[in-house]
């Protein structure tokens, strides 16, 4: 039997904090703010507004995606003496497409306590006011910035039931909101634009009308969150009889394949059995 881990002094707490307004913040994050003895963040500006809001005087040091791993050593020594950290993100909740997942590994590993101080994030927030099924979703975050890498992310998850979740830039917004169309189809949507905030926005709609809302504006501005309901595809009517002959024989007339790859490339157009489609197209090429 595996004995569990004995946990060592130091302790990293994953403080949530707001997305947009200040006053979204829980008593409990703003006290372990200033309890503990080194307060990591995304970006030390930006944090140092949300301190100031808060009357919170503590040491502040920067933790972000170009410096966390270099960071480790430093803060693995700090908890090895018993001191505590608090991670911050410049919004919301950290790791969750935001810096700290590494920090947060290598914390765990080495025996130190990992404690989340749980609030905001625009995904769940979001999430809540959409109207779309919230009983399964999928958090995808920010898809690749290359054309090729985020069609094919998408590609791979056409057919999942759950309601997707992106985050995306408003200089990118349309681009996406389009590839979403062509490669899921035109589904029920909602883009969350700055959320919490003096402009916060939720447009709803299928993602063609989202689409010429945004299109119609001189820009767009703030950061976006897009959630995607499932929409099972149409059900295909499959021809038969006559309707059936005709397709296969204009298929046969149209193509220099053999039959076996003509009945293949008919079944899945039609969703029909390969082996019905080329016994009857075996009958016709006959007669």
């Amino acid at each position: 039997m595996n004995t569990p881990m004995q946990l060592k002094t130091g302790t990293l707490f994953v403080v949530a904090t707001p997305v947009g307004n200040l006053e979204d913040i829980t008593f409990r994050a703003v006290r372990v703010l200033k309890e503990v003895d080194l307060i990591a963040a995304e970006d030390t500006r930006h944090t140092a507004r949300l301190l100031s809001h808060y009357n919170i005087k503590n040491s502040v040091i920067s933790c972000h995606e170009h410096n966390e791993l270099q960071r480790l050593d430093l803060f693995l020594e700090k908890l090895s003496q018993g001191q505590s950290i608090a991670l911050v993100s410049d919004a919301g909740t950290p790791t969750i497409s935001d810096p700290g997942y590494q920090l947060v590994k290598k914390v765990a590993r080495q025996g130190f306590r990992v404690v989340p101080v749980p609030g905001p994030s625009a995904a769940i927030a979001g999430l809540s006011v959409s109207g779309l099924p919230s009983d399964s979703f999928l958090f995808m975050g920010f898809l690749h910035r290359k054309k090729g890498r985020r069609q094919s992310a998408l590609e791979g998850i056409k057919n999942e039931k759950a309601t997707l979740i992106f985050y995306e830039s408003p200089r990118r917004i349309i681009i996406l909101l389009e590839e979403l169309m062509a490669i899921l189809g035109d589904r029920p949507a909602m883009v969350a634009r700055e959320i919490t905030k003096i402009h916060e926005e939720f447009l709803r709609g299928t993602l063609s009308q989202i689409i010429e809302i945004l299109k119609s504006r001189p820009s767009v501005k703030g950061e976006c969150a897009i959630f995607v309901a499932w929409e099972p595809p149409e059900p295909v009517a499959v021809p038969t009889g006559r309707d059936m002959d005709h397709i296969i024989s204009q298929a046969l007339a149209d193509s220099d394949e053999s039959p076996a790859r003509i009945a293949k490339h008919l079944s899945r157009k039609l969703n029909c059995p390969r082996k019905e489609i080329y016994q009857r197209l075996i009958t016709l090429k006959r007669n």
